[in-house]
């Protein structure tokens, strides 16, 4: 445990450049705090004792406005940047070296008593406000861009983008993950983003509004094109009238 624990200090250094050193970390950051109470919440919750775990959980939410269920299964090295309002679900498992931003929800979808929150492969970044609703598995290296609601699995390397979350890019040419995404959009290479934001992202609004801008700057052309024909025009018939 206290192995895990150390990695989940350490890896704040690469992944935050406010960290300025391990006294900062343990003492201001509350997801080093959440963690803290969670490694120790699930160790009882696998001893069975169930209530215990759940208390300081309770506590833990109350002290860093992070609710992590005891039951969660959680690999190494995990950060939660900012973390206020995060949720993460009893049956949600998450893999090595994945980032959580403020106000995610690993969430359910049904009441069943078996799997009914998702999985997160290993080093997946999850933007602000995000949702991941669903007992699907998000894959290695995958990235979703905040406020994004993901209600299907996602192919490992994709970035996740809008409400419902469709894929935007891919991390390489894997036929499941590209042929999801539009004609046309290119591969990139991978690397960590904070938020999960990709540096270039095609969103369909903007490219209809980008239309919609040419279109009018076509109209005024053809205006101005008009105006000139019935200048002389005028001129001609004041001319005759005088």
């Amino acid at each position: 445990m206290w192995q895990l624990i150390k990695e989940d200090v350490t890896c704040i250094f690469e992944r935050d450049p406010a960290a300025r050193n391990l006294f900062d970390v343990l003492t201001c950051y509350s997801g080093v705090h959440a963690m803290l109470f969670h490694r120790l919440n699930h160790w009882l919750w696998m001893h069975k004792m169930r209530w215990a775990a759940r208390f300081l959980g309770n506590i833990a939410r109350w002290l860093t406005g992070i609710e992590i269920h005891p039951g969660a299964q959680i690999g190494r090295r995990f950060f939660v940047d900012h973390g206020t309002g995060v949720v993460i679900g009893e049956t949600a498992e998450i893999g090595d070296d994945v980032t959580l931003y403020q106000g995610v929800t690993l969430g359910g979808r049904t009441l069943s008593d078996g799997k009914r929150h998702p999985t997160l492969g290993n080093n997946v970044v999850v933007g602000a406000g995000a949702k991941i609703l669903g007992p699907f598995l998000v894959g290695d290296d995958a990235r979703i861009g905040s406020n994004a609601v993901v209600i299907e699995a996602v192919p490992p390397g994709a970035t996740m983008v809008g409400v419902p979350a469709r894929i935007v890019r891919c991390k390489d040419e894997s036929e499941n993950c590209l042929e999801m995404v539009k004609e046309g959009q290119q591969a990139e290479k991978p690397a960590f983003e904070a938020y999960a934001v990709a540096a270039i992202i095609e969103d369909d609004a903007d490219e209809a509004l980008m239309a919609l801008k040419l279109e009018i700057d076509e109209l005024r052309a053809e205006i101005a094109e008009l105006r000139q024909l019935q200048s002389p025009v005028s001129s001609r018939t004041g001319t005759e009238n005088n």
